[in-house]
């Protein structure tokens, strides 16, 4: 994100690229080589489908030689600064649901999709990649426990489709 941007502002052989809410925290970001700055409240689709508008031709344009992906669970709908609205479950029954259940869910929602379709279209393209956790501002440890394992299920169903 933000730190990502300004440590690598001066750096020519590094292309930073950002989808982010305009509005949220910090309020004056850092300048990555391509902001996508998004309105308030964005949902999972209209979220995926400005990733999906950028990214491919961004890795045809920039070939890079690997992409460090920052899984960001701020825009997370229950994030405390991140003010938009993707998903990582559907209904807010969380403590009813079995642990198998709760897994189903996240595959159908947003971050998931997000960091899946990130993956899945860089490693198609042969390039390698690397991921961490970040964002995620909630009081709720268990939850952001859970919204930071989403990239780990995502990065393992490309691993498992990927044959690697």
């Amino acid at each position: 994100g933000d730190g990502t941007a300004f440590i690598f502002k001066d750096e020519p052989s590094v292309f930073t690229f950002s989808v982010h809410c305009g509005k949220n925290f910090p309020l004056r970001k850092q300048q990555s080589d391509l902001d996508i700055s998004v309105e308030d409240g964005l949902e999972d689709k209209e979220y995926l489908f400005t990733v999906a508008d950028h990214l491919p031709w961004l890795l045809e344009s920039f070939r890079p030689d690997l992409v460090l992906y920052d899984a960001g669970i701020d825009p997370h709908w229950e994030d405390e600064l991140g003010r938009l609205r993707l998903t990582d479950q559907e209904g807010s029954q969380v403590r009813t649901k079995s642990r198998l259940q709760l897994i189903e869910q996240i595959l159908k929602t947003g971050l998931y999709q997000r960091d899946l379709y990130v993956m899945k279209t860089v490693v198609s393209r042969g390039v390698p990649i690397a991921t961490v956790i970040g964002g995620g501002y909630s009081r709720d440890i268990d939850k952001l426990a859970l919204r930071h394992s989403i990239v780990h299920r995502a990065a393992t169903q490309v691993w498992r489709e990927c044959g690697m």
